[in-house]
């Protein structure tokens, strides 16, 4: 039985994210890079409100960058 690396944690939303949202999550890496200055939840309260995006989601993106980011 082959193993496959499956994804987890915050990267596991995106393929579902860029379904729903019809933008490839580089788009919304690339918006969240201009919301400097907030802290992790105002910027997860700014996607939802701004973009219309759910809670789940939101907060994967927002994690996801941040992790990279070293913040």
């Amino acid at each position: 039985m082959p193993t496959e690396d499956k994804v987890k944690g915050p990267a596991s939303y995106f393929p579902s994210i860029e379904k729903t949202y019809g933008q490839p999550v580089s788009h919304w890496f690339k918006l969240l890079k201009q919301q400097q200055g907030l802290k992790h939840m105002e910027v997860v309260a700014w996607l939802k409100s701004e973009h219309g995006m759910g809670h789940g989601h939101a907060n994967a993106l927002v994690a996801y960058l941040r992790a990279q980011e070293g913040a």
